[in-house]
């Protein structure tokens, strides 16, 4: 059973925002030490390998979960409002469905400008140029191999303060050469994470069951049931292992295996935090043994229970399981390796710290209380540069978005 089955209906409309901007965040972690082991260029390309090797994977996983399968602009934008390169509001995408094979989208609000604009112009186009050109057309691939997505404005911002910050078209035509998947991406295919099975979504439960309706202007998570939220969180969760997996191949092959253990346990630190963080606050979970405990029980690093095998009852045991058949993040998780396990708790109160018993794949971890407060992660902090780790989401009222 999912992790997240034991959250009411509300708590999980408000979480799963909160998953999918934790997504995104991931990069923000990642990205800082891939600048300095490999530079912005190297930096750009593990990102470009990264997005491509996992959004066919799991945008096609999504389509399935909600029943939104199809081969057209819909379906792509659809996909865009449930992935973790797109988080609602963050990401703030408005779309226009001119038919089938036919459409736009603007960010009126786009945070990861936001957070790169500041680093200089050569920045802005690694992002907005260089990984967005290759990443785009992937993630589409999953809908439509003949569908392109090309920029009708993008930044550098010119004048500085340009709204909306960026506008690009979408056409599907059978006249445009196809686009294939990259060999990251055949690879992840047969990853655990990949072939992990969720149980489907129950009919019967009160609220929509799935997304096969009109696309909406705003994604309306309280629209949706109590089991599709499960069964969303966990696939956001599986999407953050298929991005972090993706990313720890394009590592891999550019370094050797201290550099490859030592950028790929910054990247989760950082993440680990700021994710307990605000899961944390999202939920409004105490600050205590038993707070932190709740939140390791709902952290993306454990989940989806499907794939990290794992149990929470007064302590954390965590065993053997598909998760460290892939290399995934709680592999780098274990009695010699406790900087991410201490990240997450010491996000809900710093007095808290894990004590780590067992092997390197079958341990058992306790909270406790020290009496002093340990200071914030390095790793934490520089994750903590990007806006995503205070932002708010706001109220939303969606409308299905009709043919213009």
């Amino acid at each position: 059973m999912s992790r997240y089955a034991s959250l009411t209906r509300d708590q999980l409309a408000t979480l799963v925002p909160e998953l999918l901007l934790i997504g995104q965040l991931i990069d923000r972690s990642g990205m800082a030490w891939c600048i300095g082991a490999f530079g912005r260029e190297g930096m750009a390309q593990v990102a470009i390998e990264e997005w491509m090797g996992s959004s066919p994977i799991y945008t096609r996983r999504m389509q399935q979960a909600l029943r939104y399968e199809g081969d057209d602009v819909v379906t792509i934008f659809k996909g865009l409002q449930l992935d973790i390169g797109a988080p609602p509001q963050f990401m703030d995408f408005r779309y226009t469905v001119h038919d089938r094979w036919h459409g736009e989208f603007h960010l009126d609000h786009c945070g990861a400008l936001m957070d790169v604009e500041p680093m200089g112009e050569e920045y802005v186009r690694s992002m907005c140029h260089d990984i967005e050109d290759p990443t785009f057309d992937a993630t589409a691939v999953a809908t439509n191999p003949r569908a392109q997505i090309r920029p009708l404005h993008r930044p550098p911002r010119v004048p500085a303060d340009r709204n909306p910050h960026c506008a690009w078209t979408v056409i599907i035509d059978e006249s445009y050469p196809e686009v294939f998947e990259s060999a990251d991406c055949t690879a992840l295919r047969s990853s655990k994470a990949a072939l992990t099975e969720l149980a489907p979504i129950d009919g019967a439960d009160d609220g929509q069951a799935d997304y096969s309706g009109p696309l909406l202007s705003d994604f309306d998570f309280a629209a949706f049931s109590h089991s599709a939220l499960v069964r969303i969180a966990d696939e956001v969760c599986l999407q953050m292992h298929l991005l972090n997996l993706a990313f720890l191949r394009a590592v891999d092959r550019r370094t050797e295996a201290d550099q490859y253990l030592e950028i790929a346990t910054k990247q989760l630190v950082g993440i680990a935090g700021i994710a307990a963080e605000r899961i944390r606050n999202a939920l409004e979970l105490p600050a205590d043994e038993a707070g932190a405990l709740r939140v390791l029980e709902l952290h993306p690093l454990l989940n989806p229970a499907a794939y990290v095998a794992a149990t929470v009852d007064g302590e954390l045991a965590v065993s053997h399981g598909p998760a460290h058949e892939d290399g995934a993040w709680i592999a780098l998780c274990g009695p010699d390796r406790l900087a991410p396990l201490q990240a997450v708790v010491r996000a809900v109160d710093p007095y808290l710290d894990v004590e780590v018993t067992g092997s390197t794949e079958d341990w058992t971890a306790r909270v406790v209380r020290r009496d002093v407060p340990a200071p914030e992660a390095g790793e934490v902090a520089v994750t903590r540069f990007s806006g995503g780790s205070t932002f708010t989401f706001q109220p939303r009222k969606s409308i299905p978005l009709t043919v213009v």
